[in-house]
């Protein structure tokens, strides 16, 4: 019986197919623009094309929300000191999936299940602008970010506009 392919089968083809066009091997590891973004990990949100971005422009950090947990701040952090970074730009979306969650709620499901509560925040929020604020903050806040030029955004999901956070 013949093997049913799976996404990571799928995966492998077109990474094939990519590898017989890639042109990108002499690009410096310093992002050319140097830019760092921080990113939802949300699929409708192509950084990229959003954001007018190449291969070799920036650095893009993603995660759920594109909140600004320890662990960014320590890509980040990187991202400046050793990789010539030197400005940052968040961008999160509407219709975010942590805008539909209550947090203890959640958590409280996770636990239940597994046995195990999560030892980190999930980042549940109830407005966007405010947690860009406050993702802003805590960078401008962190020692650890030596280059304080930092904007924050909203992609909107349904008209692909940004719209900048004051």
């Amino acid at each position: 019986m013949p093997r049913v392919m799976d996404e990571a089968d799928l995966i492998l083809e077109a990474n094939a197919e990519h590898a017989r066009t890639f042109d990108a091997s002499l690009l410096p590891k310093e992002p050319a623009r140097k830019l760092a973004v921080v990113a939802c990990m949300d699929s409708r949100l192509n950084v990229y094309a959003a954001l007018g971005l190449g291969t070799g422009d920036a650095h893009v950090v993603r995660n759920a929300g594109g909140l600004v947990t320890d662990d960014v701040v320590r890509s980040l952090m990187l991202s400046q000191w050793t990789l010539g970074t030197r400005e940052i730009v968040i961008v999160q979306h509407t219709d975010c999936g942590l805008m539909r969650i209550r947090e203890d709620e959640t958590r409280a499901r996770i636990a239940a299940e597994t046995g195990a509560e999560p030892p980190f925040a999930l980042g549940a929020f109830q407005d966007l602008d405010v947690s860009v604020r406050e993702s802003i903050s805590r960078l401008t806040e962190s020692p650890f970010i030596a280059h304080k030029s930092i904007r924050g955004f909203v992609y909107d999901v349904a008209t692909g506009l940004l719209r900048e956070v004051r």
